[in-house]
């Protein structure tokens, strides 16, 4: 039995690897962009350890669904909830309101 995390790839074989650049979408740009703020020397919400923490913490199955932002993203919100810095139920209210808004743009 291997004691190497799931989301340690190093030495394993993986195939070739894909250096083609790609555009950068919009989600990856405000996903960046989130983060930067939230760890800027200002504010220091979030460090480099517990943003890598808390990724690590989803489990391979979840950790393998997502897309890189997407766990960037994961990452962000499981930290501001535990931090106390937003609110299960703030976060829920406000999905819901977006859920909503975006139910009668028929999107």
């Amino acid at each position: 039995m291997s004691t190497q995390p799931f989301h340690d790839l190093g030495g394993q074989p993986a195939g070739p690897l894909d250096r083609a650049e790609h555009p950068t979408s919009f989600f990856e740009k405000r996903i960046d962009a989130m983060l930067m703020l939230l760890s800027d020397g200002r504010r220091r919400l979030i460090r480099v350890d517990e943003h890598r923490r808390t990724m690590e913490q989803f489990g391979a199955e979840a950790y393998w669904k997502m897309a890189y932002y997407e766990r960037w993203l994961n990452s962000m919100t499981s930290l501001m909830l535990e931090k106390g810095i937003i609110a299960r139920d703030e976060l829920d209210a406000r999905m819901a309101e977006i859920r909503a808004r975006m139910a009668d743009k028929g999107a």
